[in-house]
């Protein structure tokens, strides 16, 4: 039986790591080298540094923080922002990266996933898909999943977005995750907007459409607020590993407690060192 994972995200802006509610309202949570060590550390499975603002500032990653924390980990290490050719891909790899994390270039430029994979192999691209709930309200924040037999809005109802959640893509979730993973993407990192930040749970119905639909892994963002969250995006959400941030850069969650918590819940996973 495969394992799940744990992931946690660092969301870098000016060099210092930031968290917020639906993409707005920041607030600083730490030095992101200090952070990602603290988290190899403790047990996380995989580490995500997004530098959320390379795209709209128009400049690539920053590569010398990329290297700072690649110096400090021994796990899975993917970076995303600001990534737009071959060479910063490259660049980022001969960095310490593991894996890039795409969005906005490849939804400009889909060609670019198939270019990626052949290059460097489908194990090092993941492709970042925010989307948005097209209603209002973002649908059932119940922690009780498994007692609802559809969780969530239909597929059709949400929407992709670009440059960091600010501009509509023109595309549905569901359809693009499916021609990204058949363009060559290794993994989708997939991340509610509607959800992020307000620790009610994570996108469920969104997160099995999408797992349903793809042959590759699908990492769930966006909604961690407690250990049933997670319990319930790996199981009935068909997730195959969940990422979060606040919960674990505010003390909410260590590492070991839900890992703990996972186990005993029947989930396949590897312990806390």
């Amino acid at each position: 039986m495969l394992t799940k994972r744990l992931i946690a995200c660092l969301d870098v802006q000016n060099g210092r790591t930031v968290k917020g509610t639906n993409f707005v309202n920041l607030r600083d949570a730490g030095d992101p080298v200090a952070l990602a060590a603290r988290y190899a550390q403790e047990g996380i499975d995989e580490l995500v540094l997004l530098d959320i603002t390379a795209t709209v500032e128009k400049r690539r990653t920053l590569l010398e923080l990329v290297r700072s924390v690649a110096r400090e980990v021994n796990i899975p290490f993917t970076v995303g922002g600001g990534i737009g050719a071959v060479a910063d891909v490259e660049d980022l790899l001969l960095s310490g990266a593991d894996k890039v994390s795409l969005n906005s270039s490849v939804l400009r430029a889909p060609g670019l996933i198939d270019e990626l994979a052949r290059r460097f192999g489908s194990q090092a691209i993941v492709v970042a898909v925010d989307a948005r709930h097209a209603l209002t309200q973002p649908p059932n924040l119940t922690t009780t999943p498994v007692t609802i037999p559809d969780v969530g809005a239909p597929a059709e109802a949400w929407d992709v977005f670009t440059h960091g959640g600010r501009h509509p893509a023109g595309r549905e979730a569901v359809a693009w995750c499916r021609e990204a993973a058949e363009r060559g993407a290794g993994e989708i990192l997939l991340t509610s907007m509607s959800h992020d930040g307000t620790r009610d749970g994570y996108a469920l119905g969104l997160t099995r459409a999408v797992a349903a639909a793809v042959g590759v892994p699908v990492i769930a963002s966006g909604g961690a607020g407690s250990a049933v969250h997670f319990r319930d995006v790996l199981q009935p959400g068909g997730a195959d590993a969940a990422l979060a941030a606040s919960v674990f850069h505010f003390g909410d969650l260590t590492v070991a407690r839900l890992k703990d918590y996972l186990l005993a819940e029947g989930i396949a996973m590897r312990p806390a060192r």
